[in-house]
């Protein structure tokens, strides 16, 4: 067997005269007359080979046979390319391989799609799902899996240098209601009786802190079985970790030394700390959502002043129904959007609840629109004066619940933005989102549920409105925001078990129903429980962010589909009657 000296990409001209043996796959070849030239590839790089007939008619019917993708190896010496046939792109550019002989380990077929780095478009994403195992051999995907081999490299020396011992929890566990749906395993040696593949390690590692652990961390496999959104897989890699004897500042401060050596190492930034903290209610207020993009201005304005004194009518209603006017400016968008445009824009935000969208474009010194016919002079010169809107810009106002303009305009917010291009996609923005608020109302089930998970310690200057006005208690709860995503969340957690126990009956939870669910849980708080707290970094979301990708499938090795299936594995699938049997399980048809 022709095993390699050598890689694919570590040729030079300083290995010129040597014997090498090169192994990979086909990437191109091409027939000129009496010389046959392949490009060798491996996941290192390309090497150009050239096979000539005074190698010998033997070896030269074997180099006629060579097709893209055959696995083979190469022996031959190195030598300088012809003067004016270098290639500066690639690093053996200078060189190339006179062949001496050729070993074809495998002959393959045509490939569904182009695999070579020139190719001219990327293939259809199912394909590509379908043949993963020729998918990721293209060098844009091995880029990728190499940018994630780092992370978790640099995750792991970080965390440990920090003092963290990296722990792992298990995959089988018991199912509570922490909020997704769980993934079950069910028990043959338990008949009736399921595991759950773990949503995160949350129980376990505050367990790990009431048994001493004061740091803990481990990049750890999650699942979750919910309705596939975008970005969202059913299985799924975080950092996870924990720390002792901190409060909610410590975590943040900690967690910035992690992010800063990202930073330094993927995006060549050298950030400055501490990373900018806004509140989650201004936060929504300003740009509509909690994870906002800072890369770029579109802030949105309240104009619930306005509009109290337009005659128009949907104005008047929301308002009078409690809801909200708020808008938003985009500076020079006026040409920018035809009255199509608009339309389509409103249709979008219709999934959100809303019921239309108000559109004004500011020529010279007046508003035009539908609407414009609704606001005087004064008023007109009132609504600019507070959006700061100028002549060639548009305004969009959204009126409705406060959940409802914030959704819209948030919407429509990232939409402008791009479309302008108000920012560098390749730069980076940094920032926490703090103070969560500790409770959600569920219209659904006629209760509160949490917004983060039930195990989050509330501010302390809100613990007594637990009993008097939960809607208003915030939590020890922060999000780290990276250009519009969530790239992690955490909180402090409740360590003191009458707390605990009060906010499991805010969610409606009795305590022979918390014990049955959380005795473990409670039982580790009231044994010697330390005041703690962790984070949970989205590591397919980060790795994302830094390849430059827009879709969080194409930085996973073996995704599932946005319905949850494996195209290359046929997985979920059928099990036979006897597996079934085994766990007595019989099927509904």
């Amino acid at each position: 067997m022709l095993k390699r000296t050598h890689t694919c990409g570590e040729l030079t001209v300083e290995a010129e005269g040597c014997s090498v043996i090169l192994n990979g796959w086909v990437d191109t070849r091409r027939d000129h007359g009496g010389l046959i030239f392949i490009d060798l590839r491996d996941r290192y790089g390309i090497t150009q080979v050239v096979f000539e007939p005074d190698a010998g008619a033997d070896l030269m019917e074997a180099a006629r046979e060579l097709r893209a993708e055959f696995v083979i190896g190469v022996r031959g010496t190195v030598t300088r390319r012809l003067p004016g046939k270098e290639n500066p792109k690639l690093t053996t550019g200078a060189i190339e391989v006179r062949a001496t002989g050729l070993e074809i380990f495998n002959r393959t077929p045509t490939p569904p799609f182009e695999v070579t780095a020139s190719a001219a478009s990327e293939p259809n994403e199912e394909l590509r799902l379908q043949y993963r195992y020729i998918d990721l051999r293209r060098p844009a995907m091995q880029r990728i899996m190499l940018i994630r081999h780092r992370m978790a490299q640099l995750m792991r020396n970080t965390m440990s240098r920090l003092g963290f011992v990296e722990v792992e929890t298990p995959i089988l566990g018991r199912s509570t209601p922490e909020g997704a749906r769980d993934f079950l395993v069910p028990s043959r040696l338990h008949p009736g009786h399921f595991y759950a593949l773990p949503q995160s390690p949350q129980l376990y590692k505050q367990i790990l802190m009431v048994a001493g652990y004061d740091r803990y961390f481990q990049i750890a496999r999650c699942f979750r079985d919910e309705d596939l959104r975008a970005n969202r897989q059913p299985e799924f890699t975080q950092l996870d970790l924990e720390m002792s004897f901190v409060e909610f500042e410590d975590v943040l401060d900690t967690m910035e030394l992690l992010v800063k050596e990202i930073a330094r190492e993927f995006s060549g930034e050298e950030l400055k700390l501490p990373l900018p903290r806004l509140d989650y209610h201004e936060a929504m207020e300003r740009f509509g959502s909690d994870r906002p993009d800072l890369r770029y201005g579109l802030e949105l304005k309240d104009l619930a002043s306005v509009a109290a004194k337009t005659d128009f009518q949907v104005f008047k209603s929301a308002l009078a129904a409690g809801n909200r006017v708020r808008g938003l400016c985009a500076p020079g968008a006026a040409e920018r959007y035809s009255r199509k445009d608009l339309d389509t824009m409103t249709e979008e935000i219709k999934v959100f609840g809303a019921k239309g969208l108000v559109w004004l474009k500011v020529e010279s010194e007046e508003l035009t629109g539908p609407t414009a016919k609704f606001f005087s002079p004064e008023l007109q010169a009132e609504l600019r004066a507070t959006l700061g809107a100028r002549p060639g810009d548009l305004i969009l106002i959204v009126a409705d619940t406060h959940a409802v303009t914030s959704q819209s305009l948030a919407s429509l917010r990232a939409r402008l933005a791009a479309d302008l291009k108000l920012f560098d996609p390749k730069s980076f923005h940094y920032s926490w989102v703090v103070r969560f608020p500790l409770l959600a109302w569920d219209a659904e089930e006629n209760r509160w549920v949490a917004e983060h998970h039930p195990f989050t310690m509330p501010l302390p200057e809100d613990l007594p409105l637990l009993d008097t006005d939960p809607a208003k208690v915030r939590a020890q709860a922060y999000d780290l925001v990276i250009n519009g995503e969530e790239a992690a969340g955490g909180t402090i957690r409740v360590h003191n078990p009458e707390i605990q126990a009060k906010i499991f009956a805010l969610l409606g939870l009795s305590p022979e129903q918390a014990q049955e669910k959380f005795g473990f849980l409670l039982d580790a708080l009231r044994n010697g429980a330390p005041p703690h707290g962790g984070i949970a970094f989205g590591f397919d979301r980060l790795v994302m962010l830094y390849a430059g990708l827009d879709n969080i499938r194409d930085c996973i090795a073996f995704p599932k589909t946005a319905k949850g299936t494996d195209l290359m594995t046929g997985a979920p699938g059928t099990v036979d009657a006897r597996q079934l049997r085994e766990l007595r399980i019989r099927l509904n048809e």
